[in-house]
């Protein structure tokens, strides 16, 4: 008995040891072409349609962080990212997998598109305007809003664009605003941390955390596509706004 067990752990070990099998990707112009008609139907939505980005990052770049090799990409698209907004492409087979993968590496080859505006003097206003209150840029400002760093490589031109001037149009997935009453009368709103069936975690816009038993609130109100960030419509020259848009565009480095 004990000899076979012996044999199955050394087994099991053997195989995690194992290194995983290398995918190569066609590069003929038939499954790229395949593979652009696949992106478009499942992946155009978030990416843009020329990998430039959108909800999700810009793909029509030299180095991919999370994809730093053709079997990593295929895993990628497959399964997509735990803790992201990225789903796993279960639709569809290993070919389509290969050519949708091959598709994003051909973006690689499409050239940067100059952004408007003066980067330098977007990051003044970035200043001036209390950005740095709610976001944090390599370790530095407020927690409230989302990580900044590296976001030009995130999100589009036309996403900060509409992120800056119409924040509830741009609300991310992940992001859910909660107001609840304790059983004392005292409100707290916040931004909602984790949740089960007995419990809530907030941090408040002062930067507070909170853990409650749900049981003890009088009220959990959920306001679903809200966002505390003001709208910059009117609180930004166009010429203020392209500058901004074009400094947080220059943010290309993730950490």
């Amino acid at each position: 008995m004990r000899i076979v067990l012996f044999l199955i752990v050394a087994g099991a070990a053997f195989a995690a040891d194992e290194p995983a099998k290398k995918i190569r990707l066609g590069s003929g112009k038939k499954d790229i072409a395949a593979g652009e008609i696949l992106f478009q139907n499942h992946c155009a939505l978030c990416h843009g349609r020329d990998g430039g980005g959108g909800r999700g990052p810009v793909l029509a770049q030299q180095k991919l962080r999370r994809a730093a090799d053709d079997t990593s990409l295929v895993k990628v698209i497959q399964e997509g990212i735990h803790g992201t907004e990225m789903p796993g492409a279960w639709q569809l087979d290993e070919r389509e997998l290969r050519q949708v993968a091959a598709y994003v590496r051909s973006l690689s080859r499409v050239p940067v598109k100059a952004v408007p505006g003066n980067a330098v003097h977007g990051a003044e206003h970035y200043s001036s305007k209390g950005c740095a209150g709610c976001h944090v840029i390599k370790g530095q400002g407020g927690v409230m809003g989302p990580e900044l760093t590296g976001i030009g490589l995130r999100r589009s031109i036309a996403y900060l664009r509409e992120a800056i001037i119409n924040p509830e149009a741009a609300v991310p997935d992940n992001f859910l605003q909660v107001r609840v009453v304790n059983a004392d009368g005292t409100k707290v709103t916040g931004v909602r941390l984790g949740e089960d069936s007995f419990t809530i975690q907030i941090r408040d816009y002062a930067g507070r955390l909170h853990s409650y038993w749900k049981r003890d609130l009088k009220e959990i109100v959920k306001d679903r596509g809200k966002s505390p960030m003001p709208a910059y419509k009117d609180k930004l020259t166009d010429s203020e706004l392209q500058d901004l848009i074009a400094y947080l565009a220059s943010l290309r480095e993730d950490r």
